[in-house]
């Protein structure tokens, strides 16, 4: 396509430190070799987002287009991009690319690659109408997935789900949810769809209703309980999938374990983890992290959403109110997961 040929579209930016998010035009970038360009249709806001927006030294300078939870339709394909067609409906999640050539790529651990790339942190991301990407990003959206529903699945869907399939909790384990948020109330959804006992852990009698519509058969209020002695009352959990952005309440948590239990964290402020190695040693206990899936692993979740009835619960909004969906986001007001919407 000729420079002049090349079309117009809008993106959501942070232009210099500190700034506020704008929506500006921007010309969209033909795809090189092994690429391909995507007409965004749908793009979450992630809690990782708000990192990325705040970055006031971000590595590929300024102006940053953020943006990880992206579904849309493919709409150019660079050279030697096999496999895929002009036309197909594809997500693109934090998996933004990776070396090919170092071990964990061999091993087919892509997410782990120590030179992986991140949408709105490697290159200009989804917050945006356009975008150009690795095609070894895109994953396939079935029938039956929405784009605004697709897009969270390339984050905060396809994480929650491998952390528990891989977690060796089995159909009947008890398996509880700290946090009902962007990622918990997917877990939670996950986790009753996977047949597991689930426990659903939040803040507040108000949400015990909305943790049963979620599917969770239990709920325990920590404001009223610790949580680690209410999942004891019920024999221990099997898994515990920490979703809360607090490592606050993890060592208490762990007192919820059932022995040879695991806990996994998935959200996280970065503050250290202070934990007796006796609770640990004493109950043959674990605690892991865990960092989300590959394309394949996106398209599993995906699939496995369509066969259970699985929806992540979203609102969508027009990109141009990007920075109004942030702040709602950053106060903790979001349920569950905004969506913006370039064409609207």
């Amino acid at each position: 396509m000729s420079q002049d040929a090349k079309r117009v579209h809008r993106a959501a930016q942070v232009a210099e430190p500190g700034d506020a998010v704008r929506v500006v035009p921007v010309v969209e970038r033909p795809p090189g070799v092994g690429e391909v360009r995507i007409d965004v249709a749908a793009t979450g806001i992630c809690g990782a987002d708000i990192g990325t927006v705040r970055d006031r030294a971000p590595a590929t300078g300024f102006p940053i287009t953020p943006g990880h939870e992206v579904a849309g339709v493919i709409a150019e394909l660079g050279p030697q991009v096999q496999g895929w067609g002009v036309g197909e409906r594809v997500t693109v999640g934090w998996f933004g690319g990776s070396c090919g050539h170092c071990s964990a790529c061999r091993a087919g651990d892509v997410v782990h690659c120590p030179e992986r790339k991140i949408p709105g942190m490697s290159y200009p991301g989804g917050w945006s109408s356009t975008l150009t990407v690795p095609a070894t990003t895109l994953a396939r959206i079935p029938e039956g997935l929405s784009a605004a529903e697709a897009a969270p699945f390339g984050c905060a869907a396809v994480t929650t789900f491998n952390a528990l399939r891989h977690s060796g909790a089995g159909p009947g384990d008890l398996v509880a949810v700290l946090g009902i948020g962007g990622l918990g109330h997917l877990a939670v959804r996950f986790a009753a769809a996977m047949g597991f006992d689930t426990v659903a852990i939040g803040r507040g009698e108000e949400k015990r209703r909305l943790a049963e519509e979620l599917g969770a058969r239990h709920y325990i209020d920590a404001e009223r309980q610790q949580p680690g002695d209410g999942l004891g009352e019920l024999g221990g959990a099997r898994l515990i999938l920490s979703t809360a952005s607090s490592s606050k309440p993890l060592a208490e948590l762990v007192d919820g374990l059932a022995p040879h239990g695991r806990l996994t964290v998935v959200g996280f402020d970065g503050s250290p983890l202070q934990l007796p190695l006796a609770k640990v040693v004493m109950g043959a206990r674990s605690v892991t992290g865990h960092l989300t899936g590959s394309p394949a692993d996106t398209e599993r979740a995906m699939r496995f959403a369509v066969a259970t009835g699985v929806r992540p619960q979203v609102r969508t909004v027009p990109l141009e109110e990007a920075q109004q969906a942030l702040d709602i986001q950053q106060e903790g007001k979001a349920r569950f997961r905004t969506v913006l919407i370039p064409g609207a």
